[in-house]
């Protein structure tokens, strides 16, 4: 369950930011797997530096889609970078005092040709095309 947009501002000093954010991990935790999924981070190098912050990611899965929903407060969509090769999706973020290096293993095969991505108001969000688990292969 996400906070609606307009509840949660991209201010770093606001004193409700984190108070809201509790609030969606809790109802998260409420609703169970069966709201998101929660992935695997495989944090190799985390944060970088002491300004660093930790990104909150739920994952959807559909049937033919990957959703990855990212809180990333406090920076421009300009300075956001995303990199994806079918299995790991790398987000990397710098603005306002706050760097975010997060790498996701995802739960399923992704096309990562078929992406796009918005950003609004601090909430990132990845849709990928799901892709089959295994290629045939033509013996000749």
């Amino acid at each position: 369950m996400a906070i609606p947009p307009g509840m949660r501002g991209d201010d770093p000093d606001d004193p409700f930011d984190e108070f809201f954010r509790e609030i969606e991990r809790m109802m998260n935790d409420m609703m169970g797997e069966d709201a998101s999924v929660h992935v695997d981070r495989g944090r190799e190098n985390g944060p970088t530096d002491p300004a660093g912050a930790d990104i909150h990611v739920d994952v959807y899965e559909q049937e033919e889609q990957l959703r990855v929903v990212a809180d990333i407060p406090g920076v421009d969509q300009e300075d956001i970078d995303l990199k994806c090769d079918g299995e790991v999706l790398t987000i990397e973020a710098v603005g306002n005092g706050r760097e975010y290096r997060e790498r996701l293993r995802l739960p399923a095969r992704v096309n990562e040709h078929s992406a796009s991505a918005s950003y609004n108001n601090g909430i990132l969000e990845v849709r990928f095309d799901r892709t089959d688990e295994s290629a045939n292969i033509d013996l000749s």
